[in-house]
């Protein structure tokens, strides 16, 4: 069997390389979370066993498939502890994404601290509780997108110290919530209108304010449809 010769940097080259277990970068600051941005936030709103709301931000989110569509965020421990997000979504099976516009960029960042789990983040950060059609969990009201979300599934990968281990949870979405305000043309959402914060490395956020069109890659035959249908995420197009 070939085996391809060690291959010899040139002097030339400069560009940067380490290795993350050994945490070798020689940087002020770990670039790994600046390395796939921009990361939707997952404004995530749950309710305990005992009914108290609790609302958290998760940069470590994004939709897994469309027919039926899913969605996964992943959320650390807490010094050791699972947070109460992971917690209530297991013990309830549900949650509630929520979409961050720019305008509520200072309330999402009031919901990101670490509170006790009888705090009432909804409260605490003066927002709406409005209802949900399938689930008991409330959404934020002033949010502009919300997913009403059935719990799947909980995928747990190792990690180092108390805040390495990771819950990555999955959820099938049963209910979608959109402003009637940020639909545009041809009714698709209005991102610029948004403007959907995003989270970039160390403690930078961006927002998406500028949107363009790609035209549909070439297709063969009868591919042209099907292509189609799965870059738009058309729910019931393949059965």
């Amino acid at each position: 069997m070939w085996v391809f010769p060690p291959r010899k940097a040139l002097p030339e080259e400069r560009d940067m390389f380490y290795e993350p277990e050994k945490n070798n970068h020689g940087l002020k600051h770990n670039p790994f979370k600046s390395c796939t941005v921009p990361r939707a936030i997952g404004w995530i709103s749950t309710l305990s066993k005992d009914n108290v709301a609790n609302l958290a931000p998760y940069s470590q989110f994004t939709n897994l498939s469309f027919d039926p569509p899913y969605v996964m965020v992943a959320i650390n421990q807490a010094e050791g502890r699972r947070k109460d997000t992971t917690v209530n979504i297991e013990e309830t099976g549900e949650f509630v994404y929520n979409m961050v516009s720019y305008e509520l960029k200072d309330k999402m960042n009031i919901t990101s601290i670490g509170y006790e789990p009888e705090v009432d983040e909804f409260e605490l950060a003066g927002l709406t509780k409005a209802p949900c059609e399938n689930v008991r969990v409330p959404r934020v009201g002033e949010s502009p997108v919300s997913l009403e979300c059935k719990y799947v599934q909980t995928i747990r990968l190792p990690g180092y110290g108390t805040v390495g281990t990771v819950d990555m949870i999955i959820g099938k979405v049963v209910g979608v919530h959109i402003k009637d305000e940020v639909l545009g043309e041809e009714d698709r959402i209005d991102i610029e209108k948004i403007k959907p914060l995003a989270r970039l490395g160390y403690s930078y956020y961006t927002v998406v304010e500028k949107v363009f069109e790609l035209e549909d890659p070439p297709t063969i035959g009868d591919k042209g449809a099907a292509i189609a249908n799965g870059l738009e995420g058309n729910f019931g197009a393949f059965r």
